[in-house]
């Protein structure tokens, strides 16, 4: 019986090559580091219990790369998914709408944006199109350029630039309407760095209305030319992610949360296997794509090719930085010089009034003081005014 039970507790390794194999194509190791391609033997023994206790780790291409980005969102099953749960809405349909400026033309620095247009399914079955602005800004490798400074300074205009390109193009105008009302818009922005002290990882920003005495402004509303003329906002700041999951919405955005960058690369993120159910008919999509990203040769020179372009942005961003530092300081020494160029201008002028109530000439003035008639003319004039 014995003999039997040992049996039943060793796997020979012919039979769970398949499953080795499978571990080693998705970047995934057990903790006790055993891998196929080490073995000295033909065999691989390992318990039951060895197994039960391992922690299966899959290394997902990390999307906070632009190109695993854009890989990952042009999957509308994915783009529903993270984006129904950025809104809380049951969006039941993406496009991603063309724009005039992409990631290609590299003069957008640290930003990549894709504008979406969704289809909103309300509770009461009604259906809504809207616009989303999605745009990710402020990547990490870049925030040591300014000491600590938390994001690009041209940031913030880039990021209204992109919103004015919106409320002027007359395609976001619904033609077809009485009032010829605009689609009601939400940007929504993924962050590599924090604003400011706020704490909570993703913030929604919604316009209220007033009346003159600061009371909420119910009636009417919502009204197409208010809605027309604003916007929401959700922002997502990506280091505040912290590993932590306390809803649908942190689960999802677990993909981009930089904790988990792997030792090797800081082109993957490993995650555990174990956290995410086999069953989970959103989460499993969008890990099966980033693991596919993760396995592609094309994807990693493209992770290659944005590594050495910030690099680049960095010391650029980093000269220009020290030049502004260095202007800066000459000007504030430029203006303590102007200062005490004041004061001594003050102090001889009321030198050369002085001099000229104890009734000396202009010409004896210039002679003591060391300077020209002219000089001392315009501080006798300035005197008298």
């Amino acid at each position: 019986m014995q003999v039997q039970e040992n049996k039943d507790k060793t796997f020979i390794f012919e039979e769970m090559m398949d499953d080795a194999i499978r571990f080693e194509t998705r970047h995934c190791c057990v903790q006790q580091k055993c891998r196929a391609n080490l073995l000295p033997i033909h065999f691989l023994c390992l318990s039951l219990q060895q197994i039960s206790n391992a922690t299966l780790m899959m290394n997902i291409a990390n999307p906070i790369y632009d190109t695993v980005f854009k890989y990952l969102m042009e999957d509308e099953r994915i783009a529903r998914t993270i984006l129904s749960a950025l809104l809380k809405e049951n969006i039941v349909k993406v496009e991603v709408r063309p724009h005039e400026y992409s990631n290609g033309q590299k003069e957008v620095l640290s930003i990549f944006r894709i504008d979406f247009g969704a289809t909103v399914r309300k509770e009461n079955g009604d259906e809504q199109l809207i616009l989303i602005e999605l745009q990710k800004g402020g990547v990490q490798r870049l925030t040591s350029v300014y000491g600590g400074y938390p994001w690009l300074p041209t940031e913030t205009l880039r990021f209204r630039q992109y919103l004015g390109v919106h409320y002027q193009n007359p395609k976001n105008i619904v033609s077809d309407s009485v009032d010829r009302h605009a689609l009601p818009m939400v940007a929504v922005y993924l962050l590599g760095h924090t604003v400011g002290d706020i704490e909570e990882p993703v913030i929604y920003v919604r316009h209220q209305t007033f009346d003159y005495d600061e009371h909420p402004v119910t009636k009417g509303l919502p009204n197409a030319f208010v809605d027309s003329l604003n916007h929401n906002s959700i922002i997502v700041q990506i280091p505040r992610l912290h590993g932590k999951v306390n809803n649908h919405l942190d689960k999802i955005l677990s993909i981009f949360d930089q904790t988990r960058v792997s030792a090797e690369s800081q082109h993957y993120l490993s995650l555990d296997e174990q956290a995410y159910d086999s069953s989970d008919t959103e989460m499993q999509p969008i890990l099966h794509r980033l693991l596919m990203a993760a396995s592609s040769v094309e994807m990693r020179q493209d992770m290659n090719v944005e590594d050495e372009y910030y690099s680049i942005i960095k010391e650029q961003e980093g000269k220009v930085y020290g030049l502004e530092r260095d202007l800066a300081e000459k000007e504030t020494l430029l203006a303590e010089k102007d200062g005490q160029l004041a004061e001594k201008d003050g102090q001889l002028q009321s030198l050369v009034k002085m001099l000229i109530q104890a009734g000396q000439t202009i010409d004896d003035i210039a002679q003591t003081l060391h300077v020209g008639r002219s000089v001392v003319e315009s501080y006798a004039n300035a005197s008298k005014d």
